[in-house]
């Protein structure tokens, strides 16, 4: 799963962003920001093309990304609640009066760091699995951007795709470097194993031959 752009925002007033790779994508986000029906709560997702736009509105605070369709819903909102709740952990109420793009320079950073881990890191996904958290994703309907933001011209999303090929290349390297480390530590355990068996075989054969545990014959 690949989180490429993601950003908070209140109303319409971005705070902060952090984009992973050559994108237009911060431009379909302001759309999409002044499209968002109602001030209520909210989850909704938006497609467009292989992408989906994942928006999570609470207490007037937008945390918005944009990740691949083949990541499903449950997960980018579980990137989005993390964000929001580090985000109001971190600046309080000061997010109330905030200028646009002013918790950009700290928080840009944190967005990043959250994207790569719920990228890449696998316990992601079994944390929130076992918290049982976001359930209600399942129910939130997906619609086409297009229609959403009602233009008469087809709005393009512009992805880098050798930057998007470049992550995927990291992602498998690193994938490998952990395959390669967890058959490392099996042969490691495998042939300790194995030492501790031959040690135990050659112990029982001189308590045999020495006749007694304690190797009596052969010691004296």
């Amino acid at each position: 799963m690949t989180i490429l752009y993601a950003l908070v925002a209140r109303g319409s007033v971005v705070l902060a962003e952090h984009s992973a790779t050559t994108t237009n994508a911060s431009t379909i986000a302001r759309q999409v920001l002044e499209k968002i029906p109602g001030s209520n709560d909210t989850n909704v997702s938006y497609s467009q093309d292989r992408y989906i736009f994942h928006v999570k509105r609470t207490d007037g605070l937008t945390a918005l990304c944009m990740a691949d369709d083949v990541a499903g819903r449950r997960l980018p909102f579980d990137f989005l609640e993390d964000i929001h709740q580090r985000f109001v952990r971190t600046y309080g109420r000061a997010v109330l009066s905030a200028q646009a793009y002013a918790m950009n320079d700290e928080f840009s950073r944190v967005l990043a760091q959250q994207m790569e881990y719920f990228a890449n890191d696998p316990n992601a996904d079994r944390i929130n699995r076992l918290k049982g958290e976001m359930s209600q994703v399942r129910n939130v309907m997906v619609q086409n951007i297009d229609k959403v933001l009602e233009r008469g011209d087809r709005l393009e999303l512009l992805v880098d795709k050798t930057a998007n090929m470049h992550g995927n290349t990291l992602r498998f390297r690193r994938q490998a470097r952990r395959f390669r480390s967890t058959v490392w530590w099996r042969n490691v355990r495998l042939i300790v194993a194995l030492i501790l068996l031959l040690v135990l075989v050659i112990y029982v054969i001189l308590a045999f031959t020495c006749h007694g545990i304690a190797l009596p014959s052969c010691l004296n």
